[in-house]
């Protein structure tokens, strides 16, 4: 598989109908801003083969979103990173989503009480933006995630709310016939029959586990919950494997379950 096909199947589609008229140089130069989400910098080989266009039409692309500060080029080299404009956008629609607000102690709680990373979460697709995040004191613990986004499916929070779901809309998400997922390691999630019995474990528990799925060596408990505005949202206590033992992902599933009860728990009214 070439490196644009491959890219390109990793990039979920949003759901929404393409333009009747589309703008090929704007649809280019926003595919390229979304690789930056799927990877730290993009070499511009890399945007070549990806669009498939040529040397000369991807660099005018690129300089183009530098000069609006969108991407930046490191240095006596031919990679581009993510700018100051694109971390500002980023950062923009995160501020202004009231549920960050709303967990924020939430999170503190957990990261205090467990001593470990503590992420909120939102889905957006078949992904999942991770909106805010209270580490804990070890000096061995899991990373911050916020303004990243993962594949659902490979997480523990994106597997919480995927369980909330109706049969209707995980099918609109997820088609029974989507074909093999997009994996992150060894342990992700690979088929829609996978995912479907990790969902109905997720919902006889009330709560999901990742186990490795999206990170090696690292694993978390998640539960989902209704925000203020009755959107879905999932927290998550993330934590080496090494810490996950069965009687501490029962501990922080028993907790887990009661701030979600605090933060609004059950699915909204019809």
């Amino acid at each position: 598989m070439t490196y644009h096909s491959a890219v390109q199947k990793s990039l979920p589609e949003s759901g929404t109908p393409a333009p009747t008229y589309p703008i090929s140089s704007v649809n280019n130069a926003l595919r390229l801003l979304l690789l930056f989400r799927q990877q730290r910098s993009v070499r511009l080989t890399e945007a070549c083969q990806y669009l498939g266009v040529a040397n000369s039409t991807a660099h005018r692309l690129l300089a183009m979103l530098a000069y609006h500060g969108f991407v930046q080029q490191e240095p006596g080299s031919r990679t581009y990173v993510a700018g100051p404009a694109l971390v500002d956008v980023g950062l923009a629609v995160v501020q202004a989503l009231d549920v960050r607000e709303q967990a924020r102690d939430t999170l503190r709680e957990l990261a205090a009480e467990f001593d470990e990373t503590a992420h909120l979460a939102v889905l957006e697709g078949r992904m999942v933006r991770f909106l805010d995040a209270v580490e804990g004191g070890r000096a061995l613990r899991v990373t911050p995630r916020t303004g990243a986004m993962l594949p659902a499916h490979c997480t523990s929070v994106g597997k919480a709310m995927l369980s909330k779901l109706t049969a209707d809309q995980l099918d609109r998400v997820y088609p029974p016939d989507i074909g093999a997922l997009e994996t992150r390691t060894k342990r992700s999630i690979t088929s829609r029959e996978q995912l479907t019995v990790a969902l109905e474990r997720a919902r006889r528990q009330g709560y999901a586990v990742n186990r490795a799925e999206s990170e090696d060596g690292v694993g978390s408990v998640a539960i989902a919950f209704y925000d203020l505005r009755h959107q879905l949202a999932s927290i998550a206590v993330a934590a080496p494997l090494s810490r996950l033992d069965k009687g501490r992902i029962a501990t922080m599933a028993d907790a887990l379950k009661k701030v979600a009860r605090a933060l609004g728990g059950g699915p909204r009214s019809s």
